[in-house]
């Protein structure tokens, strides 16, 4: 879902692209996560979660983790 819809071109230099990335990686993850996870704990995780994304996930098919070019 994220791939597909919301790591866009240049996501991570529109406010609204990042806000969606964000709203997403909760999303997921509460339906993910065990019901024990209390809100600190939730939190922490769709914290870095989400910074792992933005890190490693630059948009428009492109990461850290695809093959190189050529």
């Amino acid at each position: 879902m994220l791939k597909g819809e919301r790591l866009v071109l240049d996501w991570r230099k529109q406010q609204r692209a990042r806000a969606a990335v964000q709203v997403t990686i909760e999303k997921l993850l509460d339906d993910k996560l065990p019901a024990a996870y209390d809100k600190e704990w939730f939190g922490e995780k769709c914290d870095r979660v989400y910074n792992h994304v933005y890190e490693k996930y630059y948009g428009a098919g492109r990461s850290v983790y695809a093959p190189p070019a050529g």
